[in-house]
């Protein structure tokens, strides 16, 4: 059921982002009927799964990754996959402004919407919500205001990884690719 309101139609509204590992094409799904709770098991894959939430009667937009699981062969590959999740981050919200065009002409206020994402790891270390500011700054990689580390992992503001590419961490690209 519908919202009523300025922001009817807006909630609630699922994107799901996949790629294909082989030809590379991105695929933006678009959900009014979907919501997070009935995407048992999306977590599974390497897609991104975001949608719209109000929250002190303002619009944010949830982003959801997957970084690892209760696999301890997944963790292995934590640091990478949320290094890569990070990097590529401005292309999928890029996504989500072209690919629902329409809804972002009829509310161009939603480009000031906050974006929180969630970064899901059985790692303490990864398992952490980030601000990445309004989302026509986070869409461009500008991060502005971001509060990085919100609720879990870096302190002050930091990364929880550090740089990529020490030796193990090229180890965890290697294996990540592999599986």
């Amino acid at each position: 059921m519908g919202q009523v309101g300025k922001y009817s139609g807006v909630i609630p509204r699922t994107y799901i982002l996949s790629h294909c590992d082989f030809t590379a094409n991105l695929t933006l799904t678009i959900s009014n009927v979907i919501s997070i709770e009935q995407l048992k098991g999306w977590y599974s894959r390497d897609d991104v799964v975001a949608e719209w939430k109000e929250v002190n009667k303002e619009m944010c937009l949830h982003v959801h990754c997957y970084v690892s699981g209760p696999n301890p062969v997944l963790d292995i590959a934590a640091e990478f996959r949320y290094h890569i999740f990070s990097k590529e981050l401005p292309l999928v919200l890029k996504s989500v402004l072209h690919g629902d065009s329409v809804l972002f002409t009829k509310h161009p206020e939603l480009t000031e919407a906050v974006v929180w994402v969630y970064f899901h790891s059985s790692s303490p270390k990864y398992n952490r919500m980030e601000c990445w500011g309004p989302l026509k700054d986070a869409a461009e990689g500008r991060e502005g205001e971001q509060i990085r580390g919100f609720l879990t992992g870096g302190k002050n503001g930091s990364t929880p990884a550090g740089k990529l590419g020490s030796r193990k961490s090229l180890f965890q690209a290697l294996f990540a690719f592999l599986l």
